[in-house]
């Protein structure tokens, strides 16, 4: 590896943590005190907020196996639930030490990569499963920067959030249709004027990528009610992950109100979106004190919330991930026991496959008749 790539990781790394300790001394926390309180958090405590984040990935799973319907061909094989939460599990533990962009992208595009079509299933389908995430923290920031210019409070915060998600939902349609008005963007081909219009590998991905996003946007397979209810799942995400932020001050015994934390936690999201540090270290931390003291948290309980939120977030996220391969590793172990029992190797473990994938997705009864005949074509092969 060059140094040309070494040394933008190395000054990202350098940066978040540069952040961390301006923060600390800023907001004067112990930190000592911090990780002492850490440390004798209650079980029941770090239960919730396991489930809660199995809660979390198990909707963001959802909206991408919603949308990868849309995505997948006739004859791509369908991720069980469980691969699909495993990946996506996996994708959000790379996301704490990646770029937040490329965590998730990155471990579905690898996690598709024998099921077909893996960089429009998995890059494209985490990209535009993932928008909604950003237009409903985008909504809700316009209702954190109301209530803060008003001075209002709780009820305020929550009035103003309610009122841009219902818009949002009545404005889905129209917005819809204007999206798909617009021009597709398509990938480049070398032509005899400019014969090499995309220069190397990671441009080329990246003209895929951007090809596969607008090609679902024109899609005839998308629509204003598919939409609709991949907002709606965002919308729930997002309450999660304020009762997440919720359970992280209960932990550490920090007198914060769950609507300040509401308020704040737009601004973060979107920070850390655009964070070239791993996993956004020390932008998320700074933008997370900063808001809170904004809407009347003081800055040293801001500061220390900030801090045990990354701390249990990181014990936590690679828990659940570990349980879900763990998972993974046994309903692939049952698998292979099922079809080994029924002595199937070779063409008949093909069959065998691609039907049991087809009966998984029931909710598309056209793609499932595809899979059929798919299997039925393996089965001819292996008797002719």
């Amino acid at each position: 590896m060059s140094l040309r790539r070494v040394l933008p990781v190395f000054a990202s790394v350098a940066l978040g943590l540069v952040l961390i300790v301006f923060l600390i001394r800023v907001g004067k926390t112990d930190v000592g005190s911090t990780l002492r309180q850490l440390q004798h958090v209650s079980r029941f405590v770090f239960i919730k907020l396991v489930l809660l984040n199995g809660l979390l990935i198990y909707l963001s799973t959802e909206k991408w196996r919603i949308v990868d319907a849309t995505l997948r061909g006739s004859s791509d094989l369908v991720p069980s639930r469980i691969t699909s939460f495993a990946v996506s599990s996996a994708g959000m533990a790379m996301g704490l030490i990646l770029p937040v962009q490329l965590g998730m992208a990155a471990a579905r595009t690898f996690g598709t990569y024998l099921y077909g079509r893996a960089l429009k299933r998995g890059t494209a389908g985490t990209v535009f499963e993932q928008s909604f995430d950003l237009l409903v923290v985008a909504l809700l920031s316009v209702a954190s920067g109301a209530t803060w210019l008003c001075g209002g409070g709780g009820v305020a915060w929550t009035a103003c959030a309610s009122a841009m998600i219902v818009l949002a939902m009545l404005a889905v349609e129209p917005a819809f249709r204007l999206v798909q008005r617009l021009p597709t963007c398509k990938p480049k081909h070398p032509t005899p004027d400019d014969p090499t219009p995309v220069r190397t590998q990671r441009e080329r991905l990246l003209a895929r990528a951007l090809g596969s996003c607008s090609e679902l946007m024109h899609s005839n397979a998308v629509s204003a009610s598919l939409a609709r209810r991949l907002l709606l799942l965002s919308t729930v995400r997002f309450g999660v992950v304020v009762l997440m932020a919720g359970q992280t001050a209960e932990a550490i015994h920090s007198p914060i109100p769950l609507w300040q934390m509401g308020a704040a936690i737009p601004f973060v999201v979107i920070a850390t979106a655009f964070a070239l540090t791993p996993g956004g270290i020390g932008v998320n931390e700074v933008t997370s004190a900063t808001a809170l003291k904004l809407f009347g948290t003081p800055l040293d309980f801001g500061v220390q919330w900030a801090l045990a939120n990354r701390v249990l977030g990181i014990v936590v996220c690679y828990f659940v991930a570990a349980c879900a391969l763990a998972m993974l590793g046994v309903e692939r172990i049952i698998a292979a026991g099922t079809l080994g029992a029924n002595g199937k190797t070779g063409p008949e473990k093909v069959c065998s496959n691609v039907e049991s994938r087809s009966a998984m997705d029931r909710n598309d009864p056209r793609s499932a008749r595809s899979r059929k005949n798919v299997a039925a074509s393996e089965c001819g092969k292996r008797d002719q």
